[in-house]
């Protein structure tokens, strides 16, 4: 029986693009041999024929795949899909970054919508299509891209995992929120939907399963992942990592200000009191002064509202507008975690880096007040709420560099800890049926040293803190800490079979029980993390969560009686402090 038409068209053509390559490919002088592995590199996807000649290390690298354009006349606004590409499209343009600020100077293209993506080299030989892990960058939506931590995933590549970075804008250029039509907000996490819409599309041309995609990131991107749950845009991926970055943090969301633009431009040299003519003036600015001037803005203080223009934030409704998130997750139920098993955690000392090396006027002059502010609406009455804080944490001390570590605590907990609780409980609110909470304690970790582990291109950190003194267990939690999030893109549970390797079962939270996994020099299970200090916020939320700019109070009335008559008792009776409710007497278990 003869071939199938199709397998006859295919060999046809491809003894033409090796009679012909000149017409295809644009390197001179390319041997046979080599042009015979490029065409192994060649992908069709639904925008059209992707090439590159750019392998390393055991892996393909397709970087600068465009998935987004801005728009040049509203680069502030939504962007559109990328358009089909009329020729192949040679994905081999690195160092690609959105408009940022970086060691005082300003860096980047608007044109940056871009993926780079790493594909194991032997996936040619795998009938399987590969899991595809996600990842997107950090940088408190300011700074970062997708090549600073991914730019060597080669720890995930060797599980045979597809690694897709995210380049996505920032600041901005990505997060101005003016409850316009035009600029509704949250730029930055719809172009990272769009991103995801892309991959889902055609990833399978990679090789990749597109029904296996887990979206993972550190900080704002944790952020992004953690918010993406909540989105009221389809599902488009199907497990989720949420390192050091939930959505209920106190700084997570900003507020819409018509005001942004009018101070910018008039900053420029251009007074206006009409703010689309301040948008249309910002639009013909040079990305680089752009975001020069809004840096210099805010660290002059020019803002009131610390970082009004790199947060997320509640977007209104227009017609015709797609949205992203039209209510604070604290109000939300989250539809998409009923079906995406979800990891999410943080660090033991979140703050440690920011402490180190300070002088005693930093300590002296700390105002915790300044943490709270925005997210809380504050006035007389919080004061006693902030009293109730600096006693739990400092006791009737003032915050000394000697107690460093207390303020370390008073971050890490109210800025990470409790807020991955009362996340993790908002998820099986949701329906979450496998939540997996883990605290990466190991060497006093701050915020960020666990993307070391996780990277090879970070390895070299490794040896900063001890010179390399305990490199054999800084390797051993590198080579555990990947093995458990490379089980989980694989099998949705990042501990399926006991073993040597690994010799616990991470097992997921409940309604009744607060399992987390303790990753230090021994991997251990334990329970109720810190949880004298997490019963202290849980009443904290109860009797001073209407506070919350976000908060839906039901019965004001009630909620204030219930305030005065506790809270007061509970810290300003020196009779009767710490003693009338018991929960601050509790030993930590731990």
């Amino acid at each position: 029986m003869g071939k199938p038409l199709w397998c006859l068209l295919f060999s046809l053509w491809g003894c033409f693009a090796l009679q012909y390559k000149e017409f295809i490919y644009p390197w001179d002088d390319v041997e046979d041999s080599k042009f015979e592995s490029l065409l192994k590199r060649l992908v069709y996807t639904k925008n059209g024929y992707i090439a590159t000649g750019l392998v390393s290390n055991g892996y393909k690298r397709y970087m600068g795949v465009p998935y987004g354009l801005v728009n040049a006349s509203n680069p502030f606004g939504p962007a559109a899909p990328y358009p089909a590409f009329k020729e192949t499209f040679y994905a081999e343009k690195e160092g690609i970054v959105c408009p940022q600020m970086k060691n005082g100077k300003p860096i980047g293209i608007t044109q940056c919508l871009t993926l780079n993506i790493y594909v194991p080299q032997n996936r040619v030989a795998s009938r399987l299509p590969l899991p595809v892990m996600v990842w997107i960058h950090g940088g408190a939506f300011v700074r970062g891209s997708a090549e600073d931590e991914a730019r060597n995933p080669t720890a995930f590549l060797k599980h045979d995992i597809i690694v897709v970075a995210v380049n996505y804008r920032l600041g901005i250029y990505g997060f101005m929120c003016l409850d316009t039509p035009e600029v509704p907000g949250n730029q930055g996490l719809k172009d990272q939907t769009l991103a995801l819409r892309w991959i889902k599309d055609n990833i399978a041309a990679f090789g990749g399963d597109e029904n296996k995609i887990t979206v993972f990131g550190q900080g704002a991107g944790g952020m992004s992942v953690n918010m993406h749950l909540f989105s009221l845009n389809e599902k488009l991926f199907d497990q989720a990592i949420i390192q050091s970055g939930p959505a209920l943090s106190y700084w997570m969301m900003g507020e819409s200000d018509s005001s942004v633009p009018l101070i910018l431009a008039e900053y420029l040299g251009y007074s206006t009191s009409d703010v689309d003519k301040a948008l249309k003036y910002l639009s013909s600015i040079d990305a680089h002064s752009l975001v020069k001037v809004a840096h210099d803005l805010k660290t002059t203080s020019a803002f009131v509202n610390d970082q009004l223009f790199n947060k997320p934030c509640v977007e209104k409704r227009f017609e015709g507008v797609q949205n992203f998130i039209t209510e604070h997750p604290m109000n939300m139920i989250s539809e998409k975690a009923k079906e995406i098993p979800i990891i999410i955690g943080h660090n033991a000392h979140e703050y440690h880096s920011q402490c180190y090396d300070r002088d005693e006027k930093f300590f002296a002059t700390y105002d915790i007040s300044k943490l709270f502010k925005l997210g809380f609406n504050i006035d007389a009455d919080f004061d006693e709420a902030l009293t109730a804080v600096k006693h739990f944490y400092f006791g009737d001390a003032r915050i000394e560099k000697e107690g460093a570590t207390k303020l370390v605590d008073f971050v890490t907990d109210f800025i990470f800890a409790h807020p991955t609780q009362r996340m993790t409980e908002k998820l099986l609110e949701s329906g979450a049926k496998t939540v997996y909470r883990y605290v990466f304690s190991f060497f006093e970790a701050s915020h960020g040293d666990e993307l070391p582990y996780l990277f090879d291109s970070l390895v070299s950190q490794l040896n900063k803190t001890d010179g390399g003194i305990f490199w054999k267990e800084r390797l051993q939690v590198k080579h555990r800490m990947v093995k458990l999030w490379t089980n989980f893109v694989k099998h949705g549970n990042p501990s399926p079979e006991h073993s040597i390797f690994l010799p616990f079962v991470w097992t997921p939270i409940t309604n009744t029980t607060q399992p987390y996994l303790d990753i230090d020099i021994v991997f251990k299970m334990k329970s109720r993390h810190e949880h004298r200090s997490m019963a202290f916020w849980d009443l904290f939320y109860k009797l001073y969560g209407k506070y919350q700019k976000w908060y839906l109070n039901e019965d004001k009335e009630q909620s204030l009686v219930f305030r005065n008559n506790s809270l007061k008792n509970l810290h300003f009776n020196s009779n009767v402090q710490f003693n009338t409710i018991q929960i601050f007497n509790m030993k930590d278990e731990n």
